[in-house]
């Protein structure tokens, strides 16, 4: 089982392109674009969120690499 951190809080699915969004929180990038297409609320609070910029999580893209790799099968 992957870490929490790494599972994407709307899709419940192994992330492989996280974003931060304004709230602080990483969700997968396609799923997020989706959700801020009808909604301007954060998906893990339901608070507004001050803007829809969405910052790629490098550092979480590079942990689920290497928790991947080191748990292939």
């Amino acid at each position: 089982e992957p870490p929490a951190d790494f599972i994407c809080p709307i899709t419940t699915e192994l992330m492989s392109d996280p974003v931060m969004a304004a709230d602080g929180h990483s969700c997968e990038r396609s799923a997020i674009e989706r959700w801020l297409a009808t909604k301007s609320t954060s998906p893990m609070t339901g608070e507004a969120l001050v803007q829809s910029f969405l910052a790629p999580n490098h550092t979480l893209r590079r942990q689920i690499r290497e928790w991947e790799e080191a748990n292939a099968c």
